[in-house]
């Protein structure tokens, strides 16, 4: 389960910026985690929520947003909306596909008190 090491680095992230941001406390974490990137999002929220006691993490909001896979086809020369790695072009059933989004794994912003 390497949710449970992504959520360690999102925590550490937080800790780092708050060291050198000087806030004290979080109120909301917004994330986001693609369709392809290969993150259980349950398990990502299980994995925090788990880390959240005595951090900075306690108390805050946290979102994660899932946006959906999409991909190049070289076959068919179009955006096709792709579901998982792996899968068919919906157009053409052909397999030349280039990730172009959904595979995202980032911090999307923070909201924050220094109280």
């Amino acid at each position: 389960m390497h949710e449970a090491s992504i959520a360690g680095g999102v925590l550490q992230l937080v800790e780092d910026t708050a060291a050198r941001e000087g806030f004290k406390r979080l109120l909301a974490l917004r994330l986001e985690a693609g369709q392809l990137a290969g993150v259980d999002v349950r398990a990502l929220r299980f994995a925090l929520e788990s880390l959240a006691p005595g951090t900075l993490l306690d108390g805050a909001t946290i979102e994660i947003e899932e946006p959906p896979g999409q991909a190049w086809c070289l076959a068919c020369c179009q955006t096709v909306a792709l579901p998982q790695r792996g899968d068919a072009c919906p157009s053409c059933g052909g397999y030349q596909l280039q990730p172009t989004g959904g595979d995202e794994l980032r911090v999307l912003d923070m909201r924050v008190a220094d109280d």
